[in-house]
C-alpha cells in the first residue's frame, strides 16, 4: 500500500482543500487534507461535499493560511504522480492516503489491492473475497469497492466479474477499460 497518514481514519486534520483534475478518464476530483489524499474520484462536486462533511472534514478556503500551503502541496504532488500513471511513467503511487471516507470494511477491502493484484494483472470478485477470508462475500467486496474514495490510486479498477468480464466502475466500463489496458500494454490476464 502506498505510504499512508491513517490507514484507519482521519489525520487530525479537519480541513481539506479540492481540485479537479481534466484526465483522458474524465475530471477527477481530489480532496487533501494537510497530510493526506482523502478523495480521488469522479462524483459531482456537490457529492465530493457531502461526503467529505458527512465524516466531519470541511472544505477550506485557498488562502494558503491554516495548512492551506500543506494541502495544495499534497494535491500538487496527487495531480503529478498521477498525470505521470496516466502517461505511462508511473506504476505505483507514493502518496501520503487517509481512507477516513471509507467505512471498515472497504478500508479493509481497498487497503489490500495493491498487494493482491499488482500493476498490469486482474483478479475477480470472489478472489478477492478469499483473499480477505470473506469466500462468500463477494458482492460485498464489490460494494466496498463501489465506495473506495481514492479512485485509480487504490487500483479497484483490477478487480473484475468472474468471467472476466468488466463490471462495475466509478468512473464508468470505458475508464476501467482504459486502465486495465493502460497498465497491461494491451494483454490483460485474469486470476481468479
Amino acid at each position: 500500500m502506498p505510504r499512508s497518514a491513517s490507514a484507519a481514519g482521519r489525520t487530525g486534520a479537519s480541513d481539506v482543500s479540492l481540485t479537479l483534475l481534466p484526465t483522458p478518464l474524465g475530471d477527477l476530483r481530489l480532496a487533501a487534507t494537510a497530510d493526506a489524499l482523502v478523495y480521488c474520484g469522479f462524483q459531482p462536486l456537490a457529492e465530493v461535499r457531502d461526503r467529505l462533511a458527512r465524516t466531519g472534514l470541511r472544505e477550506a478556503g485557498q488562502d494558503g493560511q491554516n495548512g492551506g500551503g500543506a494541502r495544495r502541496a499534497v494535491l500538487d504532488e496527487a495531480c503529478a504522480q498521477l498525470d505521470a500513471y496516466l502517461t505511462g511513467r508511473l506504476r505505483s503511487f507514493g502518496l501520503p492516503l487517509d481512507l477516513c471516507l471509507a467505512t471498515p470494511f472497504s478500508r479493509e477491502t481497498v487497503s489490500s489491492l495493491e498487494a493482491f493484484v499488482p500493476y498490469g494483472s486482474t483478479a475477480t470478485y470472489g478472489a478477492l473475497a478469499r483473499a480477505l477470508d470473506r469466500p462468500r462475500a463477494a458482492r460485498a467486496v464489490g460494494t466496498a469497492l463501489g465506495a473506495n474514495p481514492l479512485c485509480v490510486v487504490l487500483p479497484c479498477h483490477r478487480i473484475v466479474g468472474s468471467t472476466g468480464t468488466l463490471t462495475g466502475y466509478a468512473g464508468g466500463v470505458d475508464a476501467k477499460k482504459y486502465l486495465l489496458a493502460l497498465e497491461a500494454g494491451g494483454h490483460q490476464g485474469v486470476s481468479g
